[in-house]
């Protein structure tokens, strides 16, 4: 296990405008055989945190979000997957494509780095353009 610090921009954009957020948070790295995990908890300014845990095997990356928000999203490359996303207003059906995936370890380089290409459509109706980077590095001490 490995101590980082990570930094996740997430940009959403939809006919008519772009939205994007930027958090920068503490966190665990873990390997084992070819499955790497990173592990966080966002603190929102709004609400209460949300424990993260990104699983990134050769096939497939999975999110799963816990606390003021439950949900299970997979990433495949070229393919759709489908969770329930529930929140304190309610339930969502959420379908994902995934565009593009580019993924490049910490074991590889001292910098890790995600990108994930997607669009996402809530509860049949809204499609929206996601695009998530996740940059990681070892926690060095000062």
């Amino acid at each position: 296990m490995t101590d980082v610090k990570l930094k996740l921009i997430t940009e959403i954009r939809d006919v008519d405008r772009k939205e994007e957020m930027t958090l920068s948070e503490p966190g665990k790295f873990y390997t084992r055989d070819e499955t790497e995990v990173l592990t966080f908890t966002e603190h929102p300014e709004e609400g209460e945190p949300v424990n993260t845990m990104v699983t990134i095997k050769p096939d497939h990356i999975s999110i799963k979000r816990t606390g003021a928000v439950d949900m299970r999203q997979v990433f495949q490359r070229k393919r759709e997957t489908e969770n329930i996303y529930r929140h304190t207003y309610g339930d969502f059906h959420m379908r994902t494509w995934t565009d593009q995936i580019e993924y490049r370890s910490l074991t590889e380089a001292s910098q890790g780095r995600l990108f994930i290409s997607y669009q996402m459509t809530l509860n049949d109706d809204v499609t929206q353009r996601h695009r998530l980077t996740l940059i990681f590095e070892e926690e060095r001490e000062s």
